[in-house]
Order: structure tokens, then C-alpha cells, then sequence
């Protein structure tokens, strides 16, 4: 293990001996010239720039994305994600230099990629975003108890505070004033999901509103949960305008194209030939991806397709599910093949416990020349689950 990861290993209690059983750690380092760990990365670098713009259940580590990237292909290259989430192999491939293409099933996740990659005039974004927090801050102070604002949704009701629940209604109320209201929708999700009545450690899975004082085990002391909207959406606010100021800096004139659709049946222009893939898929009976955003989709009325989602943890993961889940990531590969240059790399990160993969490979006609394998030891949610994950390496045949 490389030793700057050995010493934060020692730093956060994590033993390296048993990564190194489970690993091999000295063939990571000799091939990709990294151990795949990444202990040492600190939390700023894990959330660089655009890719904390919004919280996601499930997304890999921007690092992962620029090693297999860097080593296997060259700038001008087109890469692919047919399961692009939150946009990390999007945003990083803009880094380097690569072209990407992204398909999403899930309409807020798509807002999520366009917002992260869109190029802005960010004097005009920041004062859209000052204003608009400015004119919160008048409503929270001069006019809230004067004002009543109504929802629908019995959901929103349910969810927040009855002070929250205004701010944020007002404030999605203003967002039609504004020219770069996409960015404005994404700081108020990220604010509506932290001023939920829920405990502040389980933000991403929180199972039942809490309207009392509770036992916060984040902070070691007895916590209420959020009572406003105001305070987040004034960080939120001042994070984003960093956030893309950050990103502007470094991001290339690559072409970025997002796809919103089942991947199993969105057709790329046939003129959009692709040098390699890099992905995650959903894991099986992990994560209900559209559920884990619910507060989005109720506040902007975004459609929903929970039920094409593959491998979605409400349907759990028996025999017949896995069977179903395989057919579903084959279909995807099989449908995007076309596009595929003749000799395309396929990388798949997957936590492969039920092995699929291998023959989800050879089905689709893809031959498996490398597996490299990573512990995940450090995540952004509070979670004291550890796992391995490993990255499937195919090659498209004749």
C-alpha cells in the first residue's frame, strides 16, 4: 500500500493488513500506478469543485474515475456512461480533455448533470443567486407569518417545519424570475434535503420524520431537528457560486451531451462513435434512486420512472430479481454496442457479490482482460459499512 494511505489508515483506525488480503494493493500500484484505496484523499478533494454541487446516494469516487481514464485513454477520446447518476464520469472526463456522453434514467439526476457541466456567465449567476437569497431573507423576516404559502403535497407537509416549509415554498415561488433557474432548483433541493425533520446523522436514509429532541450520535449531544429552510439555502447559496467558479477554472471545451432515458432503449445519433465506457450500474437491491430524492421530485414535479429502474431496492434481490437485473444491464450494453468503436475498453465498477458480471461480459459480447479490486473504506453519508468493489476491465470483440 502506497505509504501516504498506510499513515491515514493508521490515522482513521483502519487496518491496512486486511485490505491487503482482500487486495492486491502492489499489482494496483505496478498497473495504475495508484493502490486504489484512496484513504489518503481527504473529504475536500472526495467533493472537489462540482461534484458536491448536490448530495448522491451511491456515486463512486472522482478519483477512481481520473486513474482508469488517465491510464486507458487520451484526450480528444469519447466516453461513455449509460448509468451516468450525479455526473462524475462526465465532469472528470470534461477535465481531461475527453468528450462524454451521458444516458440517465432519473429526471433529477439529469438536472444534476446539466447544472454541474452547463458553461455559465457566473457574474450573472452569482448576482441571480445573492438576489434571490436576499429577497429569502426579507420574506423569512418581514413576511412570513404574514404570508401563507400552500402545497399539495402531503409529503412536504409531513416533512419540514412549518417555517421551513414557507422558505421553501417561497423561494421556489422566485426561481421563475431568474435565467439560470436550473441552478437555483439544485440549491434548494440541496437545502430541502438537510431541513427535513430528521436526525442530522441520516440524511440519505431516513426512515420517518422526527419532530422531537433526540440523541444525535454525529455530534455527542442531544439535538432538535431543522426548524428553517433560510440557513442552508444562504450556505447552499455561497457553496454553488464557489463550486462552479471552481469548476469554470479547470473544465475543457470537450463536448458534454446528456441523454435523459432508459439506456436499455435510448438510441445515440449513429454518428456518435464511442472510444470506451465507464460506468457504475446500480448494484442489486441496493438503492431505490428515485426515492432517495423524493423531496425533489415533489417540489418540482419532476415525472417519475421507479418502475424501470434496475435493480432497485424495493424489489430486494432473490434468485429471480438477479435473473431480471442481468438481462436489464445486458440490454443496456447490447443497445449502446452499436456506437462502440471496434476495440472499445468497457470498465464497470460493481460490487459484484452474486458474480454477474463475468458472464454479463461474455453475453454482450465484451472479453474480460483485467479485474482490479478496491476496499470502499471511507463515504461521504454517514455509514459504518465497509465493502469491496471491483472494476471489470472487457474489451469489445468482432
Amino acid at each position: 500500500m502506497l505509504e501516504i494511505n498506510r499513515k491515514a489508515a493508521a490515522r482513521f483506525g483502519i487496518n491496512p493488513d486486511i485490505i491487503e488480503k482482500r487486495v492486491d494493493v502492489r499489482r494496483n500500484i505496478e498497473v495504475l500506478g495508484n493502490d486504489l484505496t484512496f484513504i489518503g484523499v481527504r473529504e475536500a478533494a472526495r467533493t472537489k469543485h462540482v461534484h458536491r454541487l448536490h448530495p448522491y446516494l451511491g456515486k463512486f469516487i472522482p478519483q477512481l474515475v481520473e486513474v482508469f481514464l488517465t491510464k486507458y485513454f487520451k484526450q480528444g477520446d469519447t466516453i461513455l456512461d449509460p448509468f451516468s447518476g450525479s455526473g462524475t464520469t462526465l465532469v472528470e472526463a470534461n477535465v481531461l480533455g475527453m468528450n462524454s456522453i451521458g444516458i440517465e434514467l432519473s429526471p433529477f439526476n439529469v438536472l444534476i448533470q446539466r447544472v454541474k457541466l452547463q458553461k455559465y456567465d457566473l457574474p450573472e449567476v452569482e448576482r441571480e443567486i445573492k438576489d434571490a437569497i436576499n429577497r429569502l431573507r426579507d420574506f423569512s423576516r418581514n413576511k412570513i407569518n404574514r404570508m401563507r404559502l400552500e402545497t399539495e403535497s402531503e409529503y412536504l407537509k409531513e416533512w419540514f417545519s412549518g417555517r421551513a416549509l414557507q422558505e421553501i415554498l417561497y423561494y421556489r415561488s422566485i426561481i421563475k424570475d431568474y435565467r439560470n433557474q436550473d441552478v437555483l432548483k439544485v440549491i434548494l433541493s440541496r437545502s430541502a434535503r438537510s431541513a427535513r425533520l430528521i436526525p442530522h446523522y441520516d440524511l440519505a436514509r431516513p426512515s420517518k420524520p422526527v419532530r422531537e429532541t433526540y440523541w444525535c450520535i454525529k455530534h455527542k449531544r442531544y439535538c432538535k431537528p431543522a426548524g428553517e429552510a433560510l440557513k442552508f439555502i444562504n450556505r447552499y447559496s455561497l457553496d454553488t457560486i464557489k463550486r462552479l467558479k471552481e469548476f469554470d477554472g479547470i473544465r475543457t471545451d470537450a463536448f458534454v451531451d446528456i441523454y435523459q432515458g432508459d439506456a436499455r432503449t435510448c438510441k445515440l445519433p449513429g454518428d456518435k462513435k464511442i472510444d470506451g465506457i465507464f460506468t457504475s450500474p446500480p448494484y442489486v437491491g441496493v438503492i431505490d434512486y428515485h426515492e432517495q430524492h423524493r423531496y425533489a421530485y415533489e417540489l418540482f414535479g419532476f415525472p417519475r420512472f421507479d418502475a424501470l429502474e434496475i435493480g432497485a431496492a424495493s424489489r430486494g434481490h432473490s434468485r429471480d430479481v438477479r435473473r431480471e437485473y442481468m438481462q436489464g444491464i445486458i440490454d443496456v450494453f447490447q443497445n449502446v454496442s452499436p456506437n462502440l468503436k471496434q476495440g472499445s475498453l468497457v470498465f464497470v465498477v460493481a460490487n459484484d457479490k452474486f458474480d454477474l458480471f463475468p458472464e454479463i461480459g461474455r453475453r454482450c459480447g465484451f472479453k474480460l482482460f483485467d479485474v482490479f479490486h478496491r476496499p470502499v473504506l471511507m463515504r461521504t453519508e454517514r455509514d459504518s459499512k465497509k465493502y469491496f468493489e471491483s472494476i471489470f476491465c472487457f474489451r469489445k470483440e468482432a
